[in-house]
This record gives structure tokens, sequence and C-alpha cells, in this order.
């Protein structure tokens, strides 16, 4: 009794609209209604919150990096309780991929698409690890947890030393070797 309630109430609405008008409005007020429903009401909205906590952007450039600092040498530390157990020692992987170590090159037959060999930009490693790492426990990591295991995920791939510093202003300066294998269509923003 309610939906065709609504539906009276839509379809009056229509009145006086030219007919091919009122054949889309009248067809999109249906198919509304079929998916109101039919809806299997899974989830519900984010809230402002949980919005904010999500847009998070960070760009090549480091623009969006937050405050915090971070070393391999402590990197590793987190690396041994966070990522080891599916990335395998030093990053060689194990039941998730290798993170370090390429013996193959991009060219190879069999390629090693590692962060030393594959990614384009280190901030982008950042970036990455705070969205969806842990697998488990996305989130979780503090920004100098997160710029430590970057620092050591940059180390195991020869492009940092054991005790540089990895921060805001430091991050982004590091050149990955595949940063010129991509298209770049980045404008920094304004």
């Amino acid at each position: 009794m309610f939906m065709r309630n609504r539906f009276k109430t839509r379809l009056a609405v229509l009145k006086g609209l030219p007919v091919v008008t009122t054949a889309i409005v009248f067809s999109f007020f249906i198919n509304s209604l079929a998916q109101a429903e039919n809806s299997p009401n899974l989830g519900k909205p984010a809230s402002p919150q949980l919005e904010k906590r999500w847009n998070l952007d960070i760009f090549p450039d480091g623009t969006g990096l937050p405050a915090g600092s971070g070393t391999a040498a402590l990197g590793k530390k987190v690396y041994q309780q966070y990522c080891l157990s599916c990335h395998g020692v030093d990053g060689t992987g194990d039941s998730a991929d290798e993170l370090a170590g390429a013996k193959h090159g991009l060219t190879d037959a069999i390629p090693d698409k590692t962060i030393g060999t594959y990614w384009p930009y280190a901030t982008t490693i950042f970036d990455f690890t705070r969205r969806a790492m842990p697998l488990n426990a996305p989130g979780i990591l503090t920004n100098d947890q997160l710029y430590a295991v970057t620092a050591y995920l940059l180390y195991l791939n020869h492009l940092v030393k054991e005790n540089d510093v990895i921060n805001a202003s430091t991050l982004p300066k590091v050149k990955m070797p595949n940063r010129n294998g991509f298209i770049n269509h980045y404008q920094p923003p304004h």
C-alpha cells in the first residue's frame, strides 16, 4: 500500500510534462522504486569522520605526506612485527608478493616487479602501506612506523642507507629506478 501511494504521488507530478519527458522521468521513478524495494541494505553511509580518515591522498611530489620520520634501522622492527609473515625475510616474498631481492629485470622473460624494479615513486610505498597494510589491520601503523617501514623497504632495494632519515621532505627526493618507466600525467596541485 505504501509503495502504491508513493507511486501515485510521483505520477501526479508528471501531469502536464511533454510525453517524451514524462516517459524518461517515469522510467527513472520506476527504476528508483525497484532499486529501493530490492536493495539488500548492505553497509551504511560513511561518516564525515571516516571520509576524512580515508581522504589521505599522497602525491609523487610529497604533497599530502604527514609529519613524522623513520629510518630503515627502526623500520626493520616494524617489518618483522607486521610484514614478515606475508612478505618473507627481507621482503623476498612468501604468501604475498616479493618487495625486494629482484633477480630479474622488468624486460626479462619472467620479470620481478619489486619496489626497486617497478614502482615509480617512493611516496607510493608510504601511501599504499598506510591505506592497505598490514592486510589484517590496515590503518594501525603510526606515521613514524610508516616512514620507518618505508625506509626499510627502500633500504632492502638499495635506494637509501640504513640510517637515512625518511620524512615528508626526504621521501619525495628518493629517485626510483623505474621512475621514467611510466607515462606521467601527474600535475602537482596549485
